[in-house]
């Protein structure tokens, strides 16, 4: 379980978050939605502790992360953010297998075993055969592939991921979407930008805008119109497609809308 309760946040005289609070519960996957700017991306990091928060508690397992150090935080919280370095001299397995790192022996170091998990965690990305490739040599799409496959490896029972659908194609999007969905025991918090996918792979929702959670609750009580029209700025229409609610946007009325004429 990750619990954040009444956290705020500010760069200088900023402020960026406002008295957020959100829970997600044991197994859920949680989707963290918003426009550019709302803080999706700076509560991932106050989660993972890169940032401190300037008010408020946040707790995986009713233990506060700052609480929690080294390898005890990286046993229990698996991180893919938006900043990892393409430039790394590393091959895709080498990479990989630094989410056994918490694991590894002093002594020891990487075992047959880190090795076994690493290629397993590999093929669940798709992505095997880019084992011996150079980290730097792939595209986005494969790099963020190879970053999910070292959260894996991790084998933590959280997991944070920052829209990690950027640069994947719209087939490795629902397939990544549904293998996270599908991880067992895993409590996830995942940012996204596209609703749809959220909608498809989501148990709960957070809507943040300007800081401040404007609607939070499963994906029927979140995605309406009524509550998307006003924070994005565009009209919403909501049917069912495939399972899962399905949304189509388009320009308000009076926004300047050209219209055809024959």
């Amino acid at each position: 379980m990750i619990t954040v309760q009444d956290v705020g946040f500010a760069y200088g005289g900023t402020v960026v978050l406002d008295g957020v609070s959100l829970i997600a519960e044991p197994g859920d996957t949680v989707g963290l939605i918003g426009p550019n700017g709302s803080g999706k991306s700076t509560l991932l990091r106050l989660i993972y502790r890169a940032l401190r928060p300037t008010a408020g508690v946040i707790a995986i397992d009713d233990t506060s992360v700052t609480a929690l150090r080294g390898r005890a935080l990286a046993e229990r919280l698996a991180v893919v953010s938006q900043e990892s370095p393409s430039d790394t001299p590393m091959t895709v397995t080498e990479s990989v297998l630094l989410g056994r790192a918490p694991w590894a022996g002093a002594v020891q170091g990487i075992s047959r075993a880190d090795r076994i998990t690493a290629a397993a965690a590999l093929e669940r990305v798709g992505a095997r055969h880019l084992a011996e490739r150079p980290f730097a040599q792939l595209s986005g799409g494969e790099r963020q592939r190879v970053l999910i496959a070292r959260a894996l490896a991790q084998q933590a029972d959280h997991l944070l991921l920052d829209e990690p659908t950027n640069h994947l194609d719209i087939g490795y999007q629902h397939e990544l979407l549904g293998l996270v969905r599908t991880l067992p025991g895993t409590t996830t918090v995942v940012v996204l930008h596209d609703l749809n996918l959220a909608a498809r792979y989501c148990d709960r929702l957070a809507l943040l805008h300007h800081g401040r959670v404007r609607a939070a609750g499963t994906v029927d009580e979140v995605l309406t119109p009524e509550i998307l029209e006003p924070v994005y700025g565009v009209a919403v229409q909501r049917a069912d497609a495939f399972g899962a609610p399905q949304l189509l946007f388009g320009p308000r009325a009076g926004t300047g809308e050209k219209v055809a004429v024959r």
